[in-house]
C-alpha cells in the first residue's frame, strides 16, 4: 500500500510539475491514529520521512522547480493526525534529507482547532523562511473544520494575519480555502469567493490605515516595542558577563510602576478594524 501511495504520488508530481506548479501541498490526513496501539508514532514518522526524502530525491533528480508544503491539522478525518500544527511540521521538516524544499501550507481553520494563535504560527513559519503557501478562511474556535469564508469567525485573528502578511511582505500564494454554505445557490458561491478576496483587501486596507496612524505610533512607542529589535547582549556572552553594573543599575520599582500601553494600543487596532478612525 505504502509503494503504491509513493507510485502515485510520483505520478501526480510530474503533472504537477508539467502544468508549472511551484508549489505541492501535502495533507496527511490519513496518517494518524484512533488509539495507542495503532501506531507506533515514532515509526510513522520514520515512514514518514523516508516518503519525504525519496519524494525529494526524485524532484531533484528529474530537474523540477518544485516544492512540498506540509499542511498541519490536528484531527478530522483521523482522531489525532501526525503533525497535527505549525511547530509540529517545522521540526519534522527539519530532519529531512532535503528540508531546503519543504516547507508550509498552515490553514487558518486547522490551527484554530487546536486552540492556538494562527498569526502566531505563521510568524514562526516567516521566522523559518518556511511559509511556501497559506490556506486562508475563517474558523469559529475549536470544533470541526468549517472552512467558512475569509474573515467569517475570528475577525480579530484574521486581521492581525493580514497585518503580519503585509509588513511582512509575504509574496507567495494566498489560497482561499473555504466551503460556500450548501443553501447557496451558483449565484451565492461566486458571492462568496469574492467575499473572501474583498475582506482581505479591506483588512490590508485597515492595516495600513493602523500602521500609518500617530496615535498607533505613539502607543507602540511608549509599549516599547522597538525595544525588542535591540539585541539583549551586542557585546555577547563575555561583556554581558563582565557587565558589573547591570543589577546596581536596574531600577526595579520603577519597572514595576510603569504601564505599557497595550490596552490603548489593542483599542486603536479595533477601532481601525470597526472603521471608527
Amino acid at each position: 500500500m505504502r509503494r503504491y501511495a509513493l507510485r502515485k504520488t510520483i505520478r501526480n508530481i510530474d503533472l504537477a510539475a508539467e502544468l508549472g506548479a511551484s508549489v505541492y501541498v501535502a495533507w496527511g490526513g490519513r496518517e494518524g491514529a484512533e488509539s495507542g496501539a495503532a501506531k507506533d508514532v515514532r515509526t510513522a514518522l520514520d515512514r514518514l520521512k523516508e516518503a519525504f526524502d525519496l519524494l525529494g530525491e526524485y524532484v531533484e533528480q528529474q530537474g523540477y522547480d518544485l516544492r512540498f508544503a506540509i499542511e498541519p491539522k490536528p484531527n478530522e478525518p483521523r482522531g489525532d493526525i501526525l503533525l497535527p500544527t505549525v511547530g509540529h511540521a517545522l521540526a519534522f521538516i527539519n530532519e529531512l534529507e532535503h528540508p531546503d524544499r519543504v516547507g508550509l501550507n498552515p490553514e487558518v481553520g486547522h490551527e484554530q482547532m487546536a486552540g492556538l494563535n494562527f498569526p502566531h504560527g505563521i510568524a514562526q513559519a516567516l521566522w523559518h523562511g518556511k511559509l511556501f503557501h497559506i490556506d486562508l478562511n475563517g474558523q469559529s474556535g475549536i470544533k470541526y473544520d468549517q472552512d467558512l469564508r475569509f474573515g467569517a469567525g475570528d475577525l480579530r485573528q484574521a486581521f492581525w494575519l493580514v497585518d503580519l502578511l503585509e509588513s511582512a511582505g509575504y509574496e507567495g500564494p494566498k489560497h482561499f480555502d473555504f466551503k460556500p454554505p450548501r443553501t447557496e445557490d451558483f449565484d451565492g458561491v461566486w458571492a462568496s469567493a469574492a467575499a473572501c478576496m474583498r475582506n482581505y483587501l479591506l483588512l490590508a486596507e485597515r492595516s495600513r490605515a493602523f500602521r500609518a496612524d500617530p496615535e498607533v505610533q505613539a502607543a507602540l512607542a511608549a509599549s516599547r516595542l522597538p525595544e525588542l529589535a535591540v539585541r539583549t547582549a551586542e557585546d555577547g556572552l563575555a561583556g554581558l558577563l563582565a557587565d558589573r553594573t547591570a543589577f546596581e543599575e536596574f531600577d526595579v520599582e520603577a519597572a514595576a510602576a510603569r504601564g505599557m500601553a497595550f490596552e490603548q494600543l489593542d483599542q486603536l487596532a479595533l477601532e481601525h478594524l470597526l472603521g471608527a478612525r
